[in-house]
């Protein structure tokens, strides 16, 4: 657990704000997890999460995971089936390498801010945003117990 909240409030709105204007183009879902430590493959304990949180759980399986692990300095971000059908290996190599900029100056929020806003530009050109779309994931950061 943390002893703290990772993110101040500003900081938090921050990043709930990116999720929504992320989501306000593409039908894609953006979610935002946020662990203290991570003794494994960040990949891995991002897939773990994603299950978890039911992120599977979307008509056209285009759920995205931003996953942090602060305390480790570790990330990934995952993408359901129905993305990565469509998009080319290596589709979220980009958003990474935005993340981790900031990450090594130490702004977690900042990275984790322009890779959902980056994550939700990319959606776009796949998953575009549908009159009848509906949200069907929370937009909200999840918290894991990991110490």
């Amino acid at each position: 657990m943390f002893e703290k909240p990772p993110f101040n409030k500003e900081e938090e709105a921050k990043i709930l704000a990116a999720i929504k204007e992320a989501e306000r183009d593409t039908s894609g879902e953006i979610r935002v997890h946020v662990d203290k430590r991570c003794k494994n493959d960040p990949y891995a304990e991002a897939v773990k999460a994603f299950n978890k949180l039911g992120m599977h759980k979307t008509e056209l399986r285009n759920g995205v995971l931003v996953f942090v692990a602060i305390d480790d300095h570790k990330f990934a971000i995952v993408g359901d089936i129905g993305i990565n059908e469509k998009v080319p290996q290596g589709f979220w190599d980009e958003t990474k390498e935005l993340m981790l900029g900031h990450f090594k100056e130490g702004r977690i929020a900042d990275g984790i801010v322009e890779g959902v806003l980056d994550a939700g530009a990319q959606l776009k050109q796949f998953f575009p945003y549908q009159k009848d779309d509906i949200n069907e994931l929370k937009d909200d950061i999840s918290y894991g117990k990991n110490n």
